[in-house]
């Protein structure tokens, strides 16, 4: 049983609200200050402000939360997230905009499709690959089984291709 009063909500809606947790830890190199990662998500509307909100600090790291951002889910892309969910690790990216080596990255858009991270990955953004709360898992899933009929495999017709290539006879 679903324990989860919102369920039946997230269920229908075409978007779900997410915020992204960045980590800054200072670096070990002399060309850059910080070293930044996103290292989760947190489910819910968190509205977007010019800076992130500052989470935690103290002198191993410090947490941000950026938040206004959500996942999309399209039909054309069930194959990914398919495969994505029953992984061992299913993972959500973080795309994100990155200025400058060692500066603070600019989250713009959070995907359950590794094809739509890889495309991104081509370009000059940084993405992250995080752990999927159980609430966005749960609204994937169900968008997924309602969407996703996976083609029956066919065996192919064998071609005697040493029978084509001889040059036909003539008698």
């Amino acid at each position: 049983m679903d324990t989860d009063p919102n369920a039946t909500e997230h269920s229908t809606q075409e978007h779900y609200p997410i915020a992204v947790i960045l980590e800054r830890r200072p670096a070990s190199s002399p060309w850059v200050d910080y070293v930044w990662t996103a290292v989760g998500i947190a489910v819910g509307h968190h509205p977007r402000s010019q800076q992130p909100l500052l989470v935690r600090d103290d002198p191993q790291s410090t947490l941000f939360l950026v938040g206004g951002l959500k996942v999309q889910l399209f039909v054309d892309e069930c194959e990914s997230y398919y495969y994505n969910l029953v992984s061992d690790t299913p993972r959500a990216y973080v795309m994100a905009h990155v200025d400058e080596p060692g500066g603070q990255p600019d989250p713009f858009r959070v995907s359950m499709s590794f094809d739509e991270a890889h495309a991104y990955l081509e370009g000059e953004d940084e993405i992250y690959a995080v752990d999927v709360p159980a609430e966005l898992y749960r609204w994937t899933e169900s968008f997924v089984i309602a969407n996703y009929f996976p083609e029956k495999k066919r065996k192919r017709k064998l071609v005697d291709w040493a029978a084509e290539s001889q040059p036909p006879r003539t008698t």
